[in-house]
């Protein structure tokens, strides 16, 4: 998947889980099952939204989608950490189950477009006078 469009539909992901609790809590519960803080719902909601919104925006510019790429990794392996972790106990909703297989997908899609970057970029020489190190210190020709 190219790296701009993978920004985009995990961003949309995000946003989407994130403003479901919002808009429509009731819904949310139905589905994943009751909750004893609606406020700590929504707050993960939100920033779910937010971080699905930064991701949107870094779809831009090389340090845009690496930014993109920190917030799907550390959105997707924190939501599969806990749904894997309390959705196996019966803390939570077996629901989030299901979660966790997206997320591990998105983590996947994410090593992948990684793999797939450092492949494709053509390393960057290094400018010899820029330098910093033992050479550099003792190069007195300057």
């Amino acid at each position: 998947m190219k790296r701009s469009r993978l920004a985009v539909a995990h961003g949309l992901f995000n946003m989407a889980a994130g403003l479901w609790p919002l808009l429509h809590y009731r819904s949310f519960e139905a589905v994943s099952g009751p909750k004893t803080d609606a406020w700590l719902v929504k707050c993960v909601g939100g920033l779910a939204a937010g971080a699905g919104y930064a991701q949107l925006r870094g779809r831009t510019s090389p340090e845009g989608l690496a930014a993109a790429r920190r917030i799907g990794v550390g959105t997707a392996g924190t939501f599969a950490a806990v749904d894997l972790i309390y959705g196996g106990t019966g803390r939570i909703s077996p629901v989030y189950l299901l979660d966790a297989v997206v997320e591990a997908i998105w983590l996947k899609a994410w090593a992948k477009d990684l793999m797939v970057q450092r492949y494709d970029c053509p390393a960057r020489p290094i400018d010899q006078r820029r330098r910093i190190g033992p050479a550099s210190v003792l190069d007195v020709s300057s």
